[in-house]
């Protein structure tokens, strides 16, 4: 084998990962399209543990620098790549790319995140970052005060709108179907909330603004029912409705969820095929956040080690 472990992602739960991985002298590759992950593309992350805020553009060449400062001659770093395929092969695992380069390592920690599903509206991707946003842990306190709308009926949708609810004016949620996804117990909780306001069965036509949004147009989609366009005078719109695990590289050696995320212990990050971990969006665990994700790579690292030098 060329390395201990190949690192597939370049976001905090792959760059956590491979500092640890250079702290313990494991020989690694890390593979990645770029750094940063979703959070790349947020103007201010509040809560990112140690930094009061920062920008995604910034948080992202912080994760690299550190990185880059621990690599040495002990992670090799591959920017630009994207993985393909991932097989066993005697010994460990290959891992080929987009760009035809094969690297063979005897563990792997699947770090890929996830992509969000995009509103798809007239004026949606004009108003990205100028008041719609689709991380409301990320880009919520901004919104303080302020009258907004979650797009989605999930149970995120609903976690979200909690938290929007404890410090903006009104919070609208709006679902396409009849019922709600999620939970019925989050639901009524939720609902409870005076500031909280939902609306069913509507299609979501237009956001609209000037430099930043100031509402957002949608129609009823039941059958015979009036459907003549409504303003929703909002500030901002947090898009709640899914995102896709960046996983089709490994469907071939490990299990993955009806959503396509790789299943773990939570516990150590191992998946169903021994010899690889996984950590951060990509995975199966209960909440996704930054600091969770790279925790969770942490402790895939250290589980790691074992098994390569202890077990």
């Amino acid at each position: 084998m060329n390395y201990d472990l190949a690192i597939i992602g370049g976001g905090p739960a792959a760059v956590a990962a491979g500092v640890y991985a250079s702290r313990k002298r494991l020989k690694t590759v890390l593979i990645t399209e770029s750094f940063g992950g979703q959070s790349v593309v947020s103007d201010g992350i509040e809560n990112w543990i140690g930094t009061t805020k920062i920008s995604g553009a910034d948080l992202a060449k912080s994760l690299e620098n550190h990185l880059r400062a621990y690599a040495g001659d002990i992670v090799d770093i591959k920017e630009g790549e994207r993985a393909e395929k991932t097989e066993a092969i005697e010994g460990g695992f290959r891992v080929t790319t987009q760009k035809g380069a094969a690297f063979e390592a005897k563990t792997v920690l699947v770090a890929t995140g996830s992509q969000r599903r995009q509103l798809k509206a007239i004026g949606a991707d004009i108003f990205e970052h100028k008041g719609l946003t689709y991380c409301a842990s990320c880009d919520g306190p901004l919104f303080a005060d302020q009258d907004v709308a979650v797009i989605g009926g999930g149970n995120a949708g609903f976690e979200s709108a909690a938290q929007l609810a404890a410090y903006c004016k009104s919070v609208t949620i709006i679902h396409k179907n009849a019922e709600f996804k999620a939970d019925p117990v989050t639901v009524a909780k939720v609902l409870a909330n005076p500031k909280v306001k939902p609306v069913l069965n509507a299609d979501i036509l237009e956001v609209k603004g000037d430099k930043f949004v100031t509402g957002l147009v949608y129609k009823s989609n039941i059958a015979g029912a009036d459907t003549t366009p409504a303003t929703l005078a909002v500030t901002g719109i947090f898009v709640e409705i899914g995102a896709f695990p960046s996983t089709d590289f490994v469907k071939d050696v490990l299990d993955r969820n009806s959503f396509g995320a790789v299943v773990t212990d939570p516990r150590t990050q191992k998946t169903s095929r021994p010899g690889i971990w996984a950590a951060g969006d990509c995975t199966d665990a209960l909440y996704h956040q930054n600091n969770i994700a790279a925790g969770d790579a942490v402790k895939a690292l250290e589980d790691i080690y074992l098994y390569i030098h202890a077990k």
